[in-house]
C-alpha cells in the first residue's frame, strides 16, 4: 500500500515538472576541446587520450568526471585533418562561397559511455545553456555531421544514440561490417572500406600461400568479432581451419595475456591472424616479446599492419615478414604543413595543446619548485626536426578518410543551399537530407586494399612494402594479384621471418609452412583423423584400378574398364592388350609343333604313297589312310588359326575350320574302322557286306559325316558367328582379346557332333581289337581314341581354369596332342614296317600269320580268306 502511494506522488510530481516552461539543464556541460563558430557546425569525436583513471565510486555522491590519461598522437592527428579540411573549404571560392564551416571536437578518452554523452552533447549544444533559462528545450540540431569515431564499438554506440535524429555520423577508420545494417544504423557512413571485404580478403591471402593450419587473435570488440568471424566462414568455405581462436582486451589482466600466449606456443600451426586494433596489437606485442614468441608468420589486419608506430615498438623482430592488407596510399597536399605549424598559443584550446607540447618536446610550460623540470615550454618549438608519433605521416591514408568526409559533408551542403556564386539562405538546413549522400546503398566506399609487407632494414627499422592488390570489383577469383617484386621478395622476408629464428638456412624462394597435414600428393587421397578438424588427415594409397591425379584429392577416382591405375596411382594407363602372339615364346614353341606335325604328316602321307602297292598300305584301305593323312595336316595347320590377334574372320575361321577339319579326320578312322569290322563279316559264308559296305559306300559315310558338321557351321556362322571380344574381368590390369563364341548352342553342337564322332570310332574300334593283328588296325585306332578322348576329357577343366591366353595355348595343345596321336598310333607302326621291316610288308608273310591266327578262332575257316576279303572292300 505504501508503495502504491509513493508511485502515485512520483507521478504527481513528474506531471508537475511537465507543466512548467523552464528549460533545466541535467548535469554538467560537456565542453569541446577544439571548437571554431562558423555558420554551418560540424561534430568531431575523437579521443585524444587512450584511457582514463580508475576512480573508486562509492555511489554516496555524483561520480566525478573522468580524468584522461595516456595522450594519443595518432587522433591527435586526425583532429588536425578534420580542421584543414574544414579551413580549406572556408577558404574555397568555390566550394560553400560565402558559408563559413565551423566545429566542435570532442575528447572520448577512448569510453564508449563518454562518445555517446558527446554525440548527445553536440546535437543539444548543451556547452552554451544556463542551468536554468526561459528558453524552449526543443531546439534545432546544433551540427548538420559529426566525423568520428575511429574504433567501431563506439560508432556501433553513437550510431545508434543518434540514428533516430538522423545525424550523419561518418567514420574513417571503424570497419566493422555489422554497421554497414542501415535498419540498425541508418545514419551512418564511412570513407573505410568494410571488413565485410578485408575478412574476406585475408582468408583468400592465407589460402594464397598455402596456409591452411592458422591460429587466430582478435579484439574482443566488435571490430575483433565480427571481422574474425566473416574470416572464419570464409576460411572453412577455402578449407582453412583454425587451431585456436582467441580474443582479448586491452584492459584484460595480463595473467588473459600470458595464457594466450601459451596457446601460441603449445600450438602447431606456424601462421597467426591477428584481427586486433593497433592498441591492443601494441600489448600482445610487449607480451609476446617478454615471452621470447618468435618464429612465427604474422597476417595482419589494416588496423595495425601499416602503422609505423607498432614497427618502432617492435625490438625483437617478432613482426618481421608480417603481411596483410592496407588501406591504398593517398596524399593529402599541404597537411603535413599544417600538422607541423601547430602552436600551442594559438589554440582555441591552450589546455590540450599544452599537453601535447609538453609530450612532445618534454617541457613545461609552468615550472615547479616541486619538480625537476628539464627546460621550460615556450609555445614556438619547431616541430621539423621531430620524430614522434605526432610528425609521422604514414598513417595518411587515414587522414585523407577524415579530409574525404569532411568533403563529402561540404559537398552535400553544397548542393542542398543551391550554392553557385553564393548559397541560398532560404533554404532551412536538415541532417536527414545530407545524410542522403552514401557512398554506396551501405554507405561504403569500394573496398581496395594493399597488400603489405614487413621488411626490416639493416638499421633496424622497417620498411613497408606494396607486393600487391586486393580489389573487391574485379570478377571472383581475380581480386587478389600479386606484383613482380624483385628477387621473390614477398616470399623471402616471409621466410627470413621464419628462418632467422629457428637457426635454419635461408631459402629465398619458399614459404613457410603451416599446415596440419602435409599435402597429399597425387596418388593419394584424404582421410579425416577422427575428432579432428578437416584439416587433420592421413594420406592413403589409392586402391589398384584407382587414380587421384591432384593434390589433396579427397577421393580416388575409378579408371575406366579399359584402363588400370599405374603403379604410382597418379594416372590412367591403357591396359596391356595380352594374346598368344607369333612373337612370344609359347606362341613360337605352339607354332613349330604345329608345323613339324604337318611336315611329319607329309612325310607319312609321302612313304604311303611310294608304298602304295605294298600289301600293308592296300590291306589297310589306301583311299582313307590318304583322306585321313590330309585332314590331320588341316588340323595342325588349322592350329595357327588360334595364334594371332583376334579378328572377326580369325575368329570365325578357327572354330569352323577346327570342327569341320576334325570331323573329316574321325569319319576316316571311323571309316577304316568299320572296313575292318565289315571285312570280318564279309568272309562269312552267305555274307552280302561287299554289297553294302564296297568303296563308294565308304566315300559316301565320309562325305556324309563330314557335310553334317558343314551345315551346323554354316548355321552357327548365320545365326550368330563368332566374334573378337575384350575380356575386362580375367585380370585387372590385362585386358583379353579372345572370340567370343557367338551362339553357344552352335559351338556345343560342333563339339558336341565331334565327340559323339569320336566314341562311336572308339567303340567299333573296340569291337574290332581282337582280330588279326598283321592287316588290322582296329588296336592302333583304338589306343589312338582312347588318347584323342583322354585328351579332349582333361581339357575341359584345363582351359577353364587357365588365364587369359594360357586358355588359347590349352586348346591348340590339345588339338596338337590329339593330331599326334592318330598319327602315331596310326601310321607310325605301319611306316616302321614299310621303312625298317620290310620283309613284313608282303602278302605271303600276312596271309600266313593271318591265317596261324584265325585258326586258333571259332571262325577259323574263314581265316584263309579275311586278306582276300579286306582287299575287294577297299577296292
Amino acid at each position: 500500500k505504501n508503495g502504491c502511494v509513493l508511485l502515485q506522488l512520483l507521478l504527481l510530481v513528474s506531471f508537475s515538472q511537465s507543466e512548467e516552461s523552464l528549460c533545466r539543464r541535467r548535469g554538467e556541460p560537456e565542453i569541446p576541446q577544439l571548437s571554431k563558430d562558423g555558420d554551418i557546425m560540424l561534430g568531431g569525436i575523437f579521443y585524444f587520450h587512450s584511457s582514463w583513471r580508475n576512480q573508486q565510486n562509492p555511489y554516496t555522491h555524483k561520480p566525478p568526471p573522468l580524468e584522461c590519461i595516456s595522450l594519443n598522437f595518432r587522433e591527435f592527428q586526425f583532429a588536425q585533418a578534420m580542421l584543414y579540411a574544414i579551413e580549406e573549404i572556408n577558404n574555397s571560392t568555390e566550394l560553400l562561397p560565402g558559408v563559413s564551416l565551423g566545429y566542435h571536437v570532442y575528447d572520448t578518452c577512448g569510453s564508449v559511455v563518454k562518445s555517446i554523452k558527446v554525440a548527445l552533447a553536440l546535437i543539444n549544444g548543451n556547452d552554451n545553456v544556463p542551468s536554468l533559462s526561459d528558453e524552449a528545450c526543443t531546439r534545432p540540431v546544433q551540427v548538420q555531421a559529426i566525423v568520428g569515431e575511429s574504433s567501431s564499438s563506439p560508432s556501433t554506440a553513437v550510431a545508434t544514440a543518434i540514428g533516430p535524429f538522423h545525424i550523419p555520423l561518418i567514420s574513417h577508420f571503424a570497419t566493422c561490417a555489422c554497421l554497414s545494417d542501415k535498419s540498425k544504423y541508418p545514419s551512418f557512413s564511412r570513407t573505410i572500406p568494410s571488413d565485410y571485404y578485408q575478412s574476406r580478403a585475408l582468408a583468400h591471402l592465407v589460402k594464397h600461400f598455402g596456409w591452411t593450419w592458422v591460429g587466430a587473435i582478435r579484439t574482443n570488440d566488435d571490430y575483433g568479432n565480427n571481422g574474425m568471424a566473416t574470416f572464419t566462414e570464409t576460411a572453412q568455405q577455402l578449407g582453412i581451419c583454425l587451431e585456436y581462436s582467441v580474443a582479448f582486451f586491452r584492459t584484460d589482466p595480463t595473467e588473459k595475456i600470458q595464457k594466450i600466449i601459451d596457446i601460441i606456443k603449445a600450438s602447431t600451426s606456424k601462421t597467426i591472424v591477428a584481427f586486433l586494433s593497433h592498441r591492443d596489437m601494441e600489448v600482445l606485442m610487449r607480451e609476446s616479446a617478454f615471452q621470447n614468441l618468435i618464429g612465427y608468420q604474422w597476417i595482419g589486419s589494416e588496423s595495425w599492419i601499416f602503422d609505423s608506430q607498432i614497427a618502432a615498438l617492435d625490438k625483437h623482430h617478432i613482426l618481421d615478414g608480417a603481411i596483410g592488407f592496407s588501406i591504398p596510399k593517398a596524399q593529402v597536399s599541404g597537411l603535413r604543413h599544417f600538422m607541423l605549424n601547430v602552436r600551442p598559443l594559438n589554440s582555441s584550446n591552450n589546455g590540450l595543446f599544452k599537453e601535447l607540447w609538453e609530450a612532445l618536446f618534454s617541457c613545461n610550460f609552468k615550472q615547479s619548485q616541486s619538480e625537476k623540470i628539464q627546460r621550460e615550454c615556450t609555445g614556438h618549438e619547431d616541430l621539423t626536426g621531430v620524430e614522434n608519433g605526432f610528425t609521422d605521416m604514414s598513417l595518411m591514408p587515414i587522414f585523407n578518410n577524415v579530409y574525404k568526409g569532411v568533403y563529402a559533408v561540404a559537398h552535400a551542403l553544397h548542393d542542398i543551399l543551391r550554392c553557385n556564386k553564393t548559397c541560398s539562405t532560404s533554404v532551412t538546413l536538415d541532417p536527414l537530407t545530407v545524410n542522403e549522400m552514401y557512398l554506396n546503398e551501405n554507405g561504403d566506399p569500394p573496398a581496395k586494399y594493399q597488400i603489405i609487407n614487413w621488411h626490416p632494414k639493416e638499421n633496424g627499422s622497417v620498411d613497408f612494402v606494396n607486393v600487391g592488390l586486393y580489389d573487391a570489383s574485379l570478377p571472383a577469383g581475380n581480386e587478389l594479384k600479386f606484383q613482380n617484386v624483385k628477387s621473390n621478395s614477398v616470399n623471402s622476408f616471409i621466410n627470413r621471418n621464419i628462418t632467422s629464428h629457428l637457426n635454419l638456412s635461408v631459402s629465398f624462394m619458399q614459404v613457410p609452412v603451416s599446415v596440419c597435414s602435409e599435402k597429399c600428393l597425387p596418388g593419394t587421397h584424404k582421410v579425416l583423423q577422427r575428432g579432428k578438424p578437416v584439416c587433420c588427415y592421413d594420406c592413403m594409397r589409392c586402391a589398384e584400378g584407382e587414380m587421384s591425379n591432384i593434390t589433396d584429392s579427397t577421393t580416388c577416382l575409378r579408371c575406366p574398364p579399359e584402363s588400370w591405375s599405374n603403379e604410382r596411382r597418379d594416372a590412367c594407363v591403357k591396359k596391356e592388350a595380352e594374346f598368344l602372339s607369333y612373337e612370344e615364346i609359347m606362341g613360337i614353341l605352339l607354332t613349330t609343333t604345329s608345323l613339324f606335325g604337318t611336315c611329319l604328316t607329309a612325310a607319312v602321307a609321302f612313304i604311303f604313297f611310294r608304298y602304295r602297292n605294298t600289301p600293308l598300305v592296300r590291306a589297310n584301305n589306301s583311299e582313307l589312310s590318304f583322306l585321313l593323312l590330309f585332314s590331320l595336316t588341316l588340323c595342325f595347320l588349322c592350329s595357327l588359326t588360334f595364334i594371332g590377334r583376334p579378328s572377326e574372320w580369325s575368329c570365325m575361321l578357327r572354330h569352323t575350320a577346327f570342327g569341320i577339319t576334325f570331323v573329316l579326320c574321325i569319319s576316316c578312322v571311323l571309316g577304316k574302322t568299320m572296313v575292318v569290322l565289315m571285312a570280318f563279316k564279309a568272309t562269312l559264308p552267305g555274307s552280302h557286306i561287299r554289297k553294302v559296305f564296297g568303296p563308294t559306300q565308304q566315300r559316301l559315310n565320309v562325305l556324309g559325316f563330314t557335310l553334317i558338321q558343314v551345315i551346323i557351321c554354316i548355321l552357327w556362322l548365320t545365326i550368330s558367328p563368332p566374334f573378337p571380344s575384350q575380356n575386362l574381368k580375367e585380370f585387372k590390369d590385362k585386358i583379353i582379346l579372345e572370340c567370343s563364341v557367338g551362339s553357344a548352342v552352335g559351338f556345343w553342337s560342333v563339339l558336341g557332333y565331334i565327340g559323339l564322332l569320336a566314341i562311336l570310332c572308339f567303340v567299333f574300334a573296340f569291337l574290332a581289337r581282337k582280330l588279326p593283328d598283321n592287316f588290322n588296325e582296329a588296336k592302333f585306332i583304338t589306343f589312338s581314341m582312347l588318347i584323342f578322348c583322354t585328351v579332349w576329357i582333361t581339357f575341359i577343366p584345363a582351359y577353364v581354369s587357365s588365364p587369359g591366353k594360357l586358355s588359347v595355348a590349352v586348346e591348340i595343345f590339345a588339338i596338337l596332342a590329339s593330331s599326334f596321336s592318330l598319327l602315331i598310333c596310326i601310321f607310325i607302326p605301319k611306316c616302321y614296317i614299310m621303312l625298317l621291316k620290310p620283309e613284313r610288308n608282303t602278302k605271303k608273310n600276312m596271309m600266313r600269320k593271318g591265317t596261324q591266327t584265325i585258326l586258333r578262332t571259332k571262325e577259323g575257316a574263314a581265316g584263309s580268306s579275311l586278306y582276300t576279303a579286306c582287299l575287294s572292300l577297299h577296292h
